[in-house]
């Protein structure tokens, strides 16, 4: 900004204003009703203010600076804050310390900014434009780029590109559902290859958002407690502690050999009463004694990790696809055909076991496959350990894709295009031949190709 300014004409003095509007001063010195002076009369210290002035940069409200997980829940008890209020949601200490609604807007302004160049000092209207962002800036920014804008620049770079282009549509929150046809009817004319659109507020929770509604503060108390609530604490705050559940003495699970790039490995689960898994045992006999307590301990990690309630979906997602020695073909397992490491095979095994992430397994089980032989049984329900009911077929398990005619017709396709196709090097999926190479269907990843 400070660059474009400097472009366009204006002043140094000028442009240190115009920015102070927008971003603030991140000081307390000399702010309206809560000053650096007013602070230490208040019972804060110089360190702890200085704490609160390291954080201003980076929140978009005073109170988020003075919150106890920054300045210290010491400050806090100092001042006479109840203990019940200090790590109450939506607790605002400049409330706490007189600030009406009106002056706590003010102090925001002063320190925190604006959040927007409207209405800046020295600014001119024809400037304006040059200064539109995807979306509303600020509590009273009204301008921004027309969601078309975003489609007509996507659609300048295509023709230079030969795939799609990842970038999103910013919509306003009141974009209709014609809003959204005509936006992808326009890219489909441009000649995009895809769009991705987002329209703002249509999720609870998102990473920036502002509100135009100030006249209310309830709403505005009921909204901070939301973002309090799902706000993630600075650095340096603890998550809340949790309970472990333990297993009962008696439990079952199943033990499963098999080896991962010539190397025998042996996973043992052992679940809860309702079938869920609660522990994970991995022995490798062979691998040296550092290698073995590693992955002794790394299973003690998770089993931890899954009795104190962490989903095991969460593990799977963050270990599949884990890429060390030893990895390679894997021999022993009816679905799991290749791992990229020990890691990758023993998460590829579980989600399809627990979870029935058929995604990760090289050949469906028997079942799946009966089923998609059979697809009028699609519609029944199927009871899942842990007694849950699953409701929805597994993607793979899907008869009829819109467009693409039938799932049978498919793999029947894609396995006389395999043949004798190489696995995936960065992924283990078996691939598909592509002219004279072969292609993932999973990753993308070309093989063969020079």
């Amino acid at each position: 900004m400070p660059e474009a300014l400097k472009r366009l004409g204006y002043t140094e003095g000028q442009i240190a204003e115009i920015i102070a509007y927008v971003s603030g001063t991140n000081t307390f010195t000399n702010a309206p009703k809560l000053s650096r002076k007013l602070l230490l009369e208040k019972g804060l210290t110089e360190a702890e203010i200085a704490k609160a002035e390291v954080a201003l940069p980076g929140v978009f409200d005073v109170s988020q600076a003075l919150a106890p997980w920054v300045i210290g829940k010491e400050a806090y008890e100092r001042i006479g804050v109840p203990k019940a209020d200090i790590s109450k949601p939506g607790f605002n200490l400049a409330r706490f310390f007189g600030l009406s609604d009106k002056e706590l807007g003010a102090l925001n302004d002063h320190v925190i900014g604006r959040m927007t160049i409207e209405g800046a000092p020295y600014l001119r209207d024809e400037h304006l434009p040059v200064f539109d962002c995807a979306n509303r800036c600020g509590k009273t920014g009204k301008r921004f780029l027309a969601p078309i804008s975003h489609v007509r620049m996507m659609a300048a770079a295509q023709p230079f590109l030969s795939g799609a282009i990842s970038k999103t549509v910013n919509l306003p929150n009141e974009a209709t559902v014609e809003d959204v046809e005509n936006i992808y009817l326009e890219g489909w004319k441009l000649g995009l290859k895809a769009i991705a659109l987002y329209r703002d507020g249509c999720k609870w929770s998102q990473p920036l958002s502002t509100s135009n509604d100030e006249s209310h503060e309830k709403s505005e108390t009921s909204s901070e407690q939301k973002v309090a609530a799902v706000a993630k604490p600075a650095e340096g705050a603890r998550p809340p502690q949790s309970t472990r559940h333990r297993l009962p003495k008696k439990r079952t699970g199943f033990t499963q050999e098999a080896r991962v790039g010539g190397h025998k490995v042996f996973l043992r689960t052992g679940e809860y009463g309702d079938g869920s898994l609660g522990e994970i045992f991995v022995d490798m006999h062979k691998e040296g004694a550092a290698f073995r307590s590693l992955m002794n301990c790394f299973a003690i990690s998770v089993s931890m990790g899954l009795q104190h309630g962490v989903p095991l979906s969460s593990f799977v997602e963050q270990f599949t696809f884990t890429r060390f020695e030893p990895q390679g073909p894997v021999e022993g397992h009816p679905n799991v055909k290749f791992a990229t490491s020990m890691i990758d095979y023993v998460f590829r095994v579980l989600g399809v076991e627990y979870l029935k992430r058929y995604d990760f397994a090289h050949v469906p089980p028997q079942e799946v496959q009966d089923e998609i032989q059979n697809p009028t049984d699609l519609n029944t329900h199927k009871q899942l350990p842990g007694g849950n009911v699953n409701s929805e077929p597994p993607p793979a398990m899907v008869s009829e894709i819109p467009g693409h005619g039938s799932t049978n017709a498919m793999n029947q396709q894609l396995g006389e295009m395999m043949g004798d196709a190489p696995m995936c090097d960065s992924c283990g999926h078996i691939t598909v031949r592509n002219g004279s190479c072969y292609k993932c269907l999973n990753c993308g990843a070309s093989v063969g190709c020079s």
